[in-house]
């Protein structure tokens, strides 16, 4: 699988990084499948985060084993200095390290969370000590809704993250202020070598009344043609990789198609935009 520079992390990263959260409501099993999908694939790259459910408890005996081959991150919800510490000891202790490569503050949706995890006594600020004591390397921010953008450009004039992550999607990009911003969101990481990593790719709407037939809380898409263009999309954006939908029965298509991503041309990416209205956008 093709990899690309993390930004100025130093760290390849394979297209497809795993999202964790497929392992939210898994068991044993369940997991152990997942693991055995993306390494053969090659992926190098976990994703997760406190707030996984079973996510950590499930990936430690993995890391314990498998450490040096990935490159492993984590995230808080806590805003405040204290809480972000003990979620932080907590993630390492489950995941059965003794550092991480990346930690996060997450599910910065409003400019109050930020204003709050980079403030006096803020999570930013664990993060930094965790980062002089060896806990961890790196430090990044995520988010969803259509505010990621805006509030991430703020962020990065506050603090030298080292990676954002964020919706891209073809859906969300028929938003033309959100497209908008996104894209300038990217210049600037392009500028500041800051890593991006997109989630949300392939999405196909909330699930409203519909039933609830895979794990994630949206609907994803589930044919392989249309998982290859979503992720074809998103990667012909400039980032770094895209965070794999949250089931694991959809993952062997979406590693299938982070394997056979082929770079869209602006007609096409423009086409498949125009699509969009066949699709409810997940934010809104």
């Amino acid at each position: 699988m093709e990899k690309r520079m993390f930004g100025r992390t130093g760290h390849a990263s394979t297209l497809a990084i795993f999202g964790a959260a497929a392992l939210y409501n898994a068991d044993e099993a369940r997991a152990e499948r997942a693991i055995k999908l993306i390494m053969d694939a090659g992926v190098n790259h976990i994703d997760a985060a406190a707030s996984y459910g079973n996510a950590e408890v499930l990936l430690g005996p993995w890391m314990r084993q498998e450490r040096k081959r990935f490159f492993l991150g984590s995230k808080t919800e806590q805003r405040g200095s204290a809480g972000a510490r003990e979620e932080l000891e907590r993630s390492l202790e489950l995941l059965q390290t003794d550092h991480l490569d990346l930690h996060q503050i997450h599910a910065v949706t409003e400019m109050a969370a930020l204003d709050a995890a980079t403030g006096p006594n803020g999570a930013l600020e664990a993060m930094v000590r965790a980062r002089e004591e060896g806990l961890i390397r790196l430090i990044g921010v995520t988010g969803h809704g259509v505010r990621a953008p805006e509030i991430f450009l703020e962020a990065l004039r506050r603090f030298a993250f080292d990676s954002v992550l964020f919706p891209v999607s073809f859906v969300l990009y028929a938003n033309p202020e959100y497209r908008r911003e996104a894209q300038e969101l990217l210049r600037v990481c392009r500028e500041k070598n800051v890593g991006v990593m997109a989630i949300k790719a392939v999405t196909r709407g909330p699930w409203g009344s519909k039933p609830k037939i895979y794990d994630p809380w949206y609907e994803p898409f589930d044919d392989a043609r249309m998982i290859q263009q979503a992720t074809n999309f998103a990667l012909s954006q400039e980032i770094t990789g895209v965070c794999t939908v949250s089931d694991v029965d959809l993952l062997p298509l979406q590693l299938e198609a982070c394997e056979r991503f082929a770079p869209m041309s602006m007609p096409e990416q423009e086409a498949l935009v125009g699509r969009a209205g066949e699709f409810e956008p997940l934010f809104t």
